[in-house]
């Protein structure tokens, strides 16, 4: 979508939602935005993102409007290399002026991602209240920029006041795809949609939307104990960039061609680049092995799944680790260093699926820590700032 498509409705609430770049971003901001049309039907919502992104796809799929801002992330490694980023970014603030300018939005809402900092920082000098979604236990740079002309910051976790004006701070809680929450599926039904056995302990492991490299290459090197312990099953999402790789590592290890989603003598392993039914994978698995990303924490939380977290050491601040830790701290989540992950995480998942009071400890710990309702709690406190 063009900035010169934009169409508004001058009855309508108008409201922007900026951010993305990842999964864990674009979910809580769809809800947010689904529950905002549940309690307000007739509101002119208009998403922002950052151009070539993923929620350029996913947004639209989900039946909202977006434009995208030329914005890009620093190279924190390479420092010369962000004199492109500076232009890109004044670029985006030019044209998130003109955004402001055609839709006219009462309020702007920033979940995180490249183009959250220009846009809301643009509304806030053009004096349109923000509301900011922090996600995780740590906040990020630009959050903690924003914050200080943001009216409301709705966060996940508890002691944020170490970050953010304790005034302005709300525990609402990540909102989570509905999907998940509103599916009621049996586990023998789950069990059958992979092709697995339902009385057999099954262990789920995703990778983030993108796929996680470590995570592959552990449970590539983790096929011979996989094969040895035939009791346990594996769901193994790879990410679609890795999944011609971890083929070819499987072909290698069992002889045999691998045809769409297993080969014959690893009946017990499930493989696919992206599952598309989140609900039966939930419902089948008894542990899941994660990276931490807040989006899916908040997922295990509300649905009370045992986990193990294996934290991405390539973020911002390192969150992914502070957050698995906010878990543990709590009994709530066992935790595995990516570093290690290669030599143990195989062995630890099936250690603790087979240790029944673990697992119950595990997801009655976990669920303690569900914050239920987030997405509409978040959008009544957008549609306060409105009014």
């Amino acid at each position: 979508m063009k900035t010169k498509d934009i169409q508004t409705s001058k009855a309508a609430p108008r409201i922007i939602i900026s951010g993305g770049g990842t999964g864990g971003h674009i979910f809580p901001a769809i809800a947010i935005a689904n529950a905002l049309k549940a309690l307000c039907p007739d509101a002119d919502i208009l998403f922002v993102g950052a151009e070539g992104r993923m929620e350029m796809q996913r947004v639209p799929d989900a039946g909202y409007p977006i434009v995208g801002l030329p914005v890009a992330g620093f190279d924190r490694k390479h420092l010369w290399k962000n004199v492109a980023v500076i232009l890109k970014l004044l670029r985006s603030q030019w044209k998130a002026r003109r955004i402001v300018r055609q839709f006219r939005p009462q309020v702007a809402v920033g979940v995180g991602g490249y183009a959250s900092g220009p846009m809301l920082k643009t509304c806030a000098l053009m004096g349109i209240p923000t509301l900011i979604q922090e996600q995780n236990s740590y906040a990020g740079v630009t959050n903690k920029l924003l914050a200080k002309q943001a009216a409301k910051i709705c966060v996940a976790y508890g002691g944020m006041e170490r970050f953010f004006p304790a005034d302005k701070i709300l525990l609402t809680g990540n909102p989570v795809r509905q999907s998940l929450l509103d599916a009621h599926v049996a586990r023998p039904e789950a069990a059958a949609y992979f092709g697995l056995d339902p009385k057999k302990k099954t262990v789920l492991l995703l990778g983030g939307s993108l796929g996680a490299r470590t995570l592959n290459r552990t449970m590539e090197a983790g096929l011979a104990l996989i094969k040895a312990n035939s009791d346990v099953q594996f769901i193994w999402q790879t990410g679609k960039i890795y999944i011609e790789e971890v083929k070819a590592a499987i072909t290698a290890f069992t002889g045999e061609a691998m045809r769409n989603v297993r080969v014959p003598s690893l009946p017990n392993l499930y493989v696919s680049d992206f599952i598309r039914d989140m609900p039966m994978a939930y419902a089948a698995a008894d542990l899941v092995v994660s990276r931490a990303g807040a989006g899916s924490i908040s997922e295990f939380c509300l649905l009370g799944k045992a986990v193990i977290l294996v934290p991405s050491p390539n973020v911002a601040e390192d969150h992914q680790t502070k957050n698995a830790l906010a878990l543990v701290e709590k009994g709530a989540a066992l935790y595995v260093k990516d570093a290690d992950a290669p030599a143990t995480l195989v062995e630890t998942a099936l250690q603790t699926v087979a240790d029944d009071a673990k697992l119950d400890e595990l997801r009655r710990n976990i669920l303690r820590l569900a914050l239920p309702g987030s997405a509409e709690t978040i959008a009544k406190e957008v549609l306060k700032l409105i009014q």
